[in-house]
């Protein structure tokens, strides 16, 4: 079965201790929890487990469909995906409790001063036939 495994910027439950933003971080704070993320990803190359995974850039737009050749887009000033989601993974596992094993490994991704960062990870079951 396969998972997405979300990354968000902000929202979600409340992070846990001194969060710091990854605005706020360290090139070498950055480069240290991309490198965890690329090492992650390896692994779960090696065990069949990954699919794809992609950080998401800060821009970006809301885009509708209001009649022909008029497509409506705005840039806030409500709360968007592109301030919520950093990116994600797919992952093809076996059961919900290996996506959420995975998923709990993801939160501790380094961050400021190399402190696992403890974020939350949003675990979403892709749509299959079998759902009802």
């Amino acid at each position: 079965m396969k998972y997405l495994l979300l990354k968000h910027y902000r929202g979600g439950p409340a992070p846990i201790g001194d969060w710091v933003p990854m605005g706020r971080w360290t090139s070498e704070e950055v480069d240290e929890h991309m490198k965890f993320m690329r090492d992650f990803a390896s692994r779960l190359k090696e065990t069949g487990e990954f699919v794809e995974s992609q950080a998401l850039a800060p821009e970006g737009a809301f885009v509708r469909y209001d009649g022909e050749g008029h497509p409506p887009v705005t840039d806030g000033p409500f709360s968007e995906d592109k301030d919520l989601i950093a990116g994600w993974m797919i992952v093809d596992v076996d059961s919900w409790d290996r996506a959420a094993e995975l998923a709990g490994e993801l939160s501790a991704a380094p961050g400021a001063g190399g402190e696992p960062i403890h974020e939350w990870i949003e675990v979403r079951p892709f749509l299959t036939e079998s759902h009802t």
